[in-house]
């Protein structure tokens, strides 16, 4: 199996590549040369493209894309012409150009993109009745200080990459469609800068959501944390439950990575996206929708 890690733009591909390696030969392109650098230091045995479209001629057997959110309809519309299954790194877009621009792509069953997070060994087994629920909340704890000090300066400029809101609020808006479906819209958001006055976006926020079947919805992000977890509240009339997902001993798998990897494997092997490009569409909604709003 050989597979094509396309563009590096984020910490993700490199922890996709060391559960990767264990199943398939590697490919790699990356305009960064640094970036470039740091991944063929790991992976010595990985072959170098130079351009995607040399990566894509590499014959893999499928793509795990990776560059700004501003070069993802572009980059995405050259892999769906190879009919190759593709998992696009979190998040697939992050203002409504982009969005628009994705609409317009004739996306099949085998593209996934998605929070690893709903792919957590804490999560990936819940089920919920929708009936039974009054009232959901997700919290994200992740620290976000490594943007003000430049890094990835895209991620945080909310018209790239959609700062804080976007890029760490898609791990609270996943989980919660995960359980209550797609059917659901943005009521509100709120951003601010409480601790990292350098960011170009905020560092906390909150988002207000409803279902068509009534249930309401709150994703609270926390971009000033020691340390990084997620959580879903569960509201039914007779109490509460909470699902805490945490890196534990192994982030890899505890945090979703692994299982993120093995249901792009899966795909590889024929089977369509666990995730049907409905509910991804709609957390992209919720999150595009709250970037105005804030």
């Amino acid at each position: 199996m050989r597979v094509a890690l396309a563009g590096l733009a984020t910490t993700h591909p490199y922890t996709d590549a060391r559960t990767l390696t264990r199943h398939a030969e590697l490919v790699v392109w990356e305009r960064d040369p640094e970036r470039l650098r740091r991944f063929t230091e790991e992976h010595p045995g990985a072959k170098v493209a130079g351009s995607l479209g040399e990566a894509l001629a590499a014959g893999p057997d499928g793509v795990v894309l990776t560059v700004p959110n501003p070069q993802v309809p572009e980059a995405l519309a050259r892999v769906l012409e190879t009919g190759l299954p593709c998992f696009v790194n979190k998040p697939a877009a992050a203002t409504r150009a982009q969005l628009d621009a994705l609409d317009r792509l004739a996306i099949h069953e085998r593209v996934l993109s998605s929070s690893v997070l709903r792919f957590a060994p804490a999560f990936a087994g819940v089920r919920v009745d929708p009936g039974e629920v009054l009232a959901v909340r997700a919290t994200v704890r992740h620290d976000v200080g490594m943007w003000a000090t430049g890094y990835n300066a895209w991620q945080d400029t909310p018209g790239e990459g959609g700062g804080t809101m976007v890029t760490m609020g898609i791990h609270g808006v996943e989980l919660l469609v995960a359980l209550l479906g797609p059917d659901v819209r943005l009521v509100g958001a709120a951003g601010a800068k409480r601790h990292y006055q350098g960011l170009r976006s905020e560092d906390t926020g909150v988002m207000a959501l409803r279902w068509g079947s009534g249930i309401t919805g709150t994703v609270e992000i926390l971009g000033v944390s020691e340390g990084e977890s997620y959580g879903v509240t569960l509201h039914r009339r007779d109490g509460s439950d909470t699902i805490v997902i945490e890196s534990g001993d192994d982030p890899v798998t505890g945090l979703g990575y692994e299982g993120t990897i093995d249901a792009f494997l899966s795909m590889v092997r024929g089977a369509p996206s666990p995730v049907p490009w409905a509910q991804t569409r709609a957390v992209l909604e919720v999150l595009v929708s709250a970037r105005e709003s804030a």
